[in-house]
């Protein structure tokens, strides 16, 4: 019996909602209901002995963005969130390129044992390898510095750079390089005009697993960087923990919030025009 247009239509509608709908939930209750709490709480005035003051008492306030404009120190301490950020992506790029392309190239038994390998930290406690970090660092006199904080940021962030251009490569033809060379391209040349495009969806990605997660990072500048350290991720941290102003350290998530999901934005943009070309 031949299936009618309407039922395979149905079907089809019920197959994208089965499929969409887990994400989006899962999207609605961990990331849209979180914000909208954080910027209702951005709007409200701080409480007598901290927290919120009750809605009944005060009504909406802008002090928190009054007070984040007036004051520039929360722009240098964003502007020095995005350049930490962008140091940490670059070096990481420039470690994790060869690295993938090191592993793409190797025979499969050892290709098995480099990805083991790379994903291999994530079996220890985040903070134990941050205290490592911090043993090794202490007799090289770099601790409680910049140059810490990067290290840190660094080899916490690598493998997220390793692994999307790992896939990338793995997929790229090898015959595209041979016809580069029969057509008289040195191996630099095979490299920025065959291998560089096709790998810049990797790039991006793993650029974005980087650069994101470090603009709000706040446990590897608390333990490795010194007083003149402090990034976003540590001013949030501090208005809810320590200054228990909550409607300026919300403002403050929401601003975080915005700069990242532009980032984001961003990169799926770019991505997504180097899949059209």
């Amino acid at each position: 019996m031949p299936v009618s247009s309407s039922t395979t239509d149905r079907s089809a509608r019920l197959t994208r909602w089965l499929v969409t709908a887990p994400p989006a939930v899962f999207l609605v209750i961990f990331f849209l209901i979180p914000a909208l709490i954080m910027a209702g709480a951005s709007f409200r005035e701080p409480g007598e002995f901290g927290g919120l003051a009750p809605l009944a008492e005060s009504g909406p306030s802008l002090d928190a963005y009054r007070f984040i404009l007036d004051d520039v120190i929360y722009a240098w301490i964003l502007a020095k969130s995005f350049a930490i950020a962008g140091l940490t992506t670059v070096i990481c790029l420039l470690f994790a390129y060869p690295l993938a392309m090191l592993i793409v190239r190797s025979p499969k038994r050892q290709r098995d044992v480099f990805i083991l390998l790379v994903i291999l930290p994530f079996a220890s406690n985040f903070l134990i390898r941050i205290y490592a970090w911090m043993i090794i660092l202490g007799p090289l006199d770099l601790l409680y510095s910049p140059v810490a904080v990067v290290v840190g940021m660094v080899y916490v962030h690598l493998p997220f750079m390793i692994l999307p251009l790992y896939t990338n490569l793995e997929k790229h033809d090898p015959a595209l390089l041979e016809a580069a060379q029969d057509l008289g391209a040195g191996k630099w040349a095979g490299f920025w005009r065959v291998t560089w495009p096709l790998s810049l969806p990797g790039v991006l990605s793993g650029s974005s697993l980087v650069f994101i997660p470090v603009l709000g990072m706040f446990a590897v500048p608390e333990l490795l960087g010194g007083t003149g350290d402090l990034l976003m991720g540590n001013l949030i941290k501090e208005q809810f923990l320590d200054n228990r102003d909550w409607p300026l350290g919300a403002a403050l998530s929401l601003l975080l919030t915005l700069a990242v999901l532009a980032v984001a934005g961003l990169s799926a943009v770019l991505t997504r025009n180097r899949g059209q070309t």
